[in-house]
């Protein structure tokens, strides 16, 4: 069974293999890596144990999800997944959570944007309405881009991410040319925290933010070409090249930039160019970094669209969520997702940018987790269902996942679950509004 489609959805307008990897890798590499460094220094070899858990627990789950999208290739996965193993109301709810982390995720960009770019205009980094503005701005212009179509999101994508590769692979490029030439200090770990499991803990919640959006090309399945063979791919490959990128690039700020250093720093990566290069290095790729959260913005703008328009296809949602212009994108939707992420930056810029992005980041990250949680769970409920057959290896990795998942998801501290959970119950009455109030027997069942 497959959801209703605009008659405004045509084959060209759909993403191919190269501009899905380019979504899961472009929505991973955005704000996190070139910020993490500041809050992952103080914490030394425990932050270089978090990213190995964080990739290894991520790898498992993209393993899961490329399975899944295999087996359940239509619709969209945040709600297709839960649906299929528990039912609409999980499918729902998780769909509903996930759309909230996405257009949290895109303030929490915006906001990322304006950290990297205060480097060359410092005026940026003080709190205040005028940063908070170009911020929002930095939202509505991306949701412009979206509103033209998929292809052209997924066109400025791959540019963006060619272009926010540069400061992550020249990062380990540098830090083995300092080294080798003995330009640069040895790596030390003077004035961090001693090597324990509270200290790992802490910095794989951290690092998972980075690692957040592996699952982007099965968000929007129903804009894939051949999803059952495009998305499995994607979705692993983009998994795996990012993961490996983040541990070199980012162990490379951590080790060889002085932790005092860093947390003074609003962009790592710029600290670190300016250190070891020279400072208009440093500027050059503040401004990548920036371009960096961008690209990240659009790809996350895209895929708060998609759901809520998923949802409303399967009168779930008003079907206002569903109207798509002439370009087949869902304009109310975007509309009213963007304005929800704007009331975000704005309402939240008194607290300057470090402790905005450190609280966001929480939020998002235990917000997000649910789908990875059900995700796992799905899995091995579906396995037992016999829907679908899975070796060994690939139910051990469905379990690391899930333990994974709940752990890292229990890692994001009381406030930040307190608040992921309440914005999830919210859509509780709205889910049980639309199921009284549509004829009996005319719901959308889930995708088996």
């Amino acid at each position: 069974m497959s959801t209703i489609k605009s008659s405004n959805e045509r084959p060209g307008q759909k993403l191919g293999l190269l501009m899905c990897i380019a979504l899961g890798m472009g929505n991973m590499i955005g704000s996190g890596v070139f910020l993490l460094p500041r809050d992952l220094a103080p914490l030394g070899w425990n932050a270089v144990v978090g990213w190995l858990v964080s990739i290894a627990g991520t790898l498992c789950l993209a393993v899961v999800f490329a399975r899944l999208a295999k087996r359940l290739p239509e619709g969209c996965a945040a709600f297709t997944y839960g649906a299929a193993a528990f039912g609409p109301g999980t499918g729902f709810i998780v769909a509903w959570s996930y759309w909230i982390s996405c257009w949290t995720v895109v303030a929490t960009l915006a906001v990322a944007a304006i950290s990297n770019m205060s480097i060359l205009l410092p005026w940026l980094g003080e709190a205040g309405a005028a940063p908070a503005w170009i911020a929002i701005g930095f939202i509505w212009f991306f949701t412009l881009v979206n509103l033209f179509g998929v292809r052209r999101a997924g066109g400025a994508q791959l540019v963006t991410l060619g272009l926010k590769l540069i400061p992550v692979i020249g990062a380990v490029l540098v830090g083995i040319w300092a080294l080798g030439t003995g330009s640069a200090p040895p790596p030390t770990m003077a004035g961090t925290e001693p090597l324990s499991l509270s200290g790992v803990s802490a910095a794989a919640t951290l690092t998972l933010f980075a690692l957040l959006g592996f699952e982007s090309a099965c968000v929007v399945s129903d804009r894939v070409k051949d999803p059952e063979t495009t998305i499995p791919r994607a979705t692993v490959i983009a998994a795996a090249a990012v993961g490996l990128l983040y541990l070199l690039s980012c162990t490379t700020v951590t080790l060889m930039v002085p932790v005092d250093a860093l947390h003074e720093s609003n962009a790592a990566y710029a600290t670190f160019f300016s250190r070891l290069v020279s400072p208009g290095a440093g500027q050059v790729v503040a401004l990548f970094a920036a371009i960096a959260a961008l690209g990240a913005l659009n790809g996350f703008v895209l895929l708060q669209g998609d759901i809520p328009r998923d949802l409303a296809h399967r009168r779930l949602l008003p079907q206002a969520f569903a109207r798509d212009n002439r370009f087949a994108s869902p304009w109310i939707t975007q509309i009213v997702s963007s304005g929800l992420a704007s009331v975000i930056v704005y309402a939240n810029y008194s607290r300057g940018l470090a402790d905005l992005f450190a609280f966001m980041v929480k939020v998002t990250t235990s917000t997000a987790i649910i789908l990875y949680i059900v995700g796992a769970a799905s899995a091995l409920v579906l396995e037992r269902q016999g829907t679908i057959k899975i070796s060994a290896g690939f139910a051990a990795a469905t379990i690391i996942g899930f333990l994974y998942s709940a752990w890292a998801f229990y890692g994001a501290g009381l406030e930040a679950s307190l608040w992921s959970l309440a914005m999830t119950a919210a859509g509780l009455p709205i889910y049980l509004l639309m199921r009284r109030s549509t004829p009996s027997g005319r719901e959308e069942a889930p995708v088996a």
